[in-house]
């Protein structure tokens, strides 16, 4: 029968024919493979049972039919029952495990691990095995990571709980503020329409008075307190805010909101806006660096540099602001509380009138109203705090007692001394009416300044 011998291993001779005996110390092999169709054509046809069990059918190298093989982790007899068994990699010396510590085998498989106290893979290419942190430190740092996450959790919570709640506080203030009933009285607004004021934040009111420190105090009106405000884009403004929020505060600040946005005169604090979201209602005026009329009348310092001209020039400023007020604005408006603190001067000693707060709207049909008597005492009109009868004329009697003191530097009113003011008043009066106006200005209070 003849041999099958390895190609590598036999040179063909004519030799070879004469001594037939020399093959049988060649190398032989034999090929062989099971049927004629592939893998996949005795699966399909459902006669693949050759392979018996951890064996899987692979296709010969020469095409013909189908071999078995044993699995990957398995060695043996893919042709026998059982004939494939699992290999222990972790103990065979043929097999090279990838572990660095611990081996351990397992079925068609091994897995590597790290002994106690360290971590990572245990593999050669992986993870090295690195000392584990203490159980303590683990502990403290889960916890700790525990809490972080818990207290930003509960952070979040609170601040969207406080951020809804500040929310509502400001429509509650907006409502207490007054408002609803600004929103009314502007619809009702007769007259051409001004343009709406910015309604500011409070936070930016907050800032720009440095949380309204003491330091940025500038004046205190009859309802609330003035300070001087920085705004983002540089602009220094005035920023008035009421001292409490009673209903008559409220009212008096939405009167004043109302009554400025009639106005549109050079000679008035112009109004820049408002915030109704605070506590207490804020006015934001354009800001007047110079003081008050007071100040350049009664302050010894100022004085020298306070001229006739300039005071003719400020009291017919503002009697022009007056006439403007009561016969050319599109609703007569009476201001009812004229006096030297509530006009403001420029650098150029321009006057300003301001504070509003008082100010009452006179209907077109009405030539007086009945009020609650408001003021200050020395400028009030007499027939008005007698008879509560408010016309255009209690501005016009403020205004003259602004004018003597403007002439005379005498203070409008001082408690101390009342009897002695009104005896100065009646004199003025009188002089004034025989035209001997140089001489009560200088017998009164010497050469006029």
């Amino acid at each position: 029968m003849p041999s099958l011998l390895k190609k590598s291993k036999f040179n063909f001779s004519t030799s070879d024919l004469r001594d037939l005996k020399s093959v049988d110390s060649r190398p032989m092999v034999v090929d062989w493979s099971i049927g004629k169709n592939s893998c996949a054509e005795v699966k399909k046809s459902g006669m693949y049972n050759a392979c018996q069990g951890n064996s899987t059918c692979h296709d010969p190298g020469n095409g013909n039919g189908y071999l078995c093989r044993c699995l990957d982790g398995y060695r043996g007899n893919p042709y026998l029952p059982n004939g494939c068994l699992d290999i222990d990699e972790c103990t065979d010396a043929t097999i090279n495990h990838n572990c660095t510590h611990i081996c351990t085998n397992l079925i068609g498989n091994y897995t590597c691990s790290c002994p106690k106290g360290y971590q990572g893979d245990g593999r050669k290419n992986g993870d090295s095995c690195t000392r584990r942190r203490s159980l303590v430190i683990q502990i403290a740092v889960g916890t700790g990571v525990g809490f972080t996450s818990l207290l930003m959790g509960i952070t979040w919570l609170f601040w969207g709980y406080k951020k809804w709640k500040l929310m509502k506080l400001k429509e509650k203030f907006f409502r207490q503020n007054g408002g609803l009933m600004l929103e009314q009285q502007l619809s009702r607004r007769e007259g051409p329409v001004v343009e709406t004021a910015k309604i500011f934040t409070a936070e930016e009111l907050e800032k720009a008075t440095c949380k309204y420190h003491e330091s940025r105090i500038v004046g205190h009106g009859g309802f609330g307190t003035v300070y001087k405000g920085i705004l983002t884009d540089g602009r220094t403004v005035a920023i008035k805010k009421s001292k409490t929020i009673d209903q008559s505060q409220i009212e008096q600040f939405i009167n004043e909101m109302v009554v400025l946005y009639q106005i549109n005169h050079r000679n008035v604090v112009k109004l820049l806006g408002c915030c109704l979201e605070t506590e207490v209602p804020l006015l934001v005026y354009e800001y007047v660096a110079n003081g008050t009329l007071f100040d350049h009348i009664h302050d010894r310092s100022k004085v020298s540099t306070f001229t006739w001209e300039i005071r003719l020039k400020i009291a017919s400023e503002i009697a022009g602001v007056l006439s403007y007020l009561h016969s050319t604005a599109s609703i007569q408006i009476i201001h009812r509380d004229v006096k030297s603190t509530n006009i403001l001067l420029d650098n150029s000693y321009t006057a300003k009138v301001s504070d509003f707060g008082t100010s009452r709207l006179v209907p077109l049909d009405q030539n007086e109203l009945s009020t609650m008597v408001q003021g200050t005492l020395g400028y009030l009109d007499p027939e008005y705090l007698h008879t509560s009868q408010l016309t255009d004329k209690s501005d016009v009697y403020s205004f003259g007692v602004v004018l003597v003191e403007l002439l005379t530097g005498m203070k409008a009113m001082s408690f101390g001394e009342l009897e002695e003011r009104e005896i100065y008043r009646c004199i003025f009066l009188v002089h004034l009416k025989e035209d001997r106006l140089i001489h009560i200005l200088r017998g009164l209070h010497g050469e006029p300044r």
